[in-house]
């Protein structure tokens, strides 16, 4: 992964927010809309973009384009950091393979004290009974 291909790849576009705000809201395009096109890009190779495209399925468009959306502070300059922090962070979790889990064996001592503890609540079960003469 080249990060600074990568980044240089996406669009990043100011809309209106949505939302409570008044004037100040209705006036000011401050929401940053990050697009990356996943499938044209050329700071992954073929292996990283069918991995993110198997991971990221539900987050992509039809074409296959990465769009993020961030409107929490009323900088633009911020929303444009920040939404632009959230792409590398869901990029490089995205990127890691998981390690495949190893099947173990039960200890012996795992059966053996399960089975005496069964024994036991067994035992127990018995001498609530009514003693048969």
């Amino acid at each position: 992964m080249d990060k600074q291909k990568i980044l240089s790849e996406i669009q990043i576009k100011a809309v209106r927010s949505s939302g409570a705000g008044g004037q100040h809201v209705n006036k000011v395009s401050s929401k940053a809309v990050l697009s990356f096109d996943l499938l044209q890009s050329q700071g992954l190779s073929t292996a990283e973009k069918e991995l993110l495209h198997l991971k990221m399925a539900s987050r992509l468009t039809s074409a296959g384009v990465l769009l993020l959306n961030c409107d929490e502070d009323r900088s633009q300059l911020r929303n444009k950091e920040l939404v632009i922090k959230r792409f590398l962070y869901l990029l490089e979790t995205n990127l890691l393979v998981d390690k495949e889990r190893k099947a173990t064996k039960i200890p012996k001592s795992v059966i053996r004290k399960r089975i005496q503890e069964k024994r036991n609540h067994s035992e127990k079960k018995q001498f609530r009974k009514r003693p048969d003469f």
